[in-house]
């Protein structure tokens, strides 16, 4: 990941945690092989943001890895049609992609449908047409499973993980 670094004193709890050990050590998770994971994909980086409640960040941010591991893909118009029970089973396999399995499982699903219907199944379709934060923001929100809080997140997540640069974006 090669970009500045910006302001993220605002950010508090797990994700500004693991802000703060990338600016100590260089890693976000703790595993710079989950690190280059999440940078290498989109969907991992938005079913992190996703997965974000609840349970640790570090332990959310990673699940897309572990959910990828056990299906041998992140494409979101497979998981869009997966059938509900084999998807929360694929979720409850220890270790938990989720604390809360079945709930995650079943948003995981409606924001691939989302993503597919709105985005070709191309979650950066969210932010690299060069839009405003705020409309990004607001392009998050649109999705089942997120509300004000995590859009007010996803500059950080883009930003620490490579997908958008903000450092030369004023404060807002």
């Amino acid at each position: 990941m090669h970009f500045q670094t910006i302001d993220f004193s605002s950010v508090g709890g797990g994700l500004g945690r693991m802000m703060e050990r990338f600016a100590e050590s260089g890693t976000l998770t703790g595993d710079k092989t989950e690190d280059a994971f999440i940078a290498a994909s989109p969907t991992a980086a938005i079913l992190g943001l996703l997965f974000d409640q609840r349970v640790r960040a570090e332990v959310a941010f990673t699940g897309a890895k572990r959910l990828h591991d056990r299906l041998g893909h992140l494409d979101l118009a497979i998981i869009a049609d997966m059938n509900e029970d084999v998807l929360r089973a694929t979720f409850a396999e220890s270790p938990a992609v989720h604390r809360f399995s079945n709930k995650m499982a079943d948003t995981t699903r409606k924001v691939a449908r989302f993503l597919v219907d709105h985005y070709d199944g191309r979650p950066e379709g969210l932010w690299n047409d060069g839009a405003a934060i705020e409309v990004i923001e607001r392009r998050i929100k649109a999705m089942p499973g997120f509300g004000a809080g995590k859009a007010a997140k996803i500059k950080y997540v883009l930003h620490y993980f490579g997908f958008r640069d903000f450092s030369g974006e004023e404060a807002v």
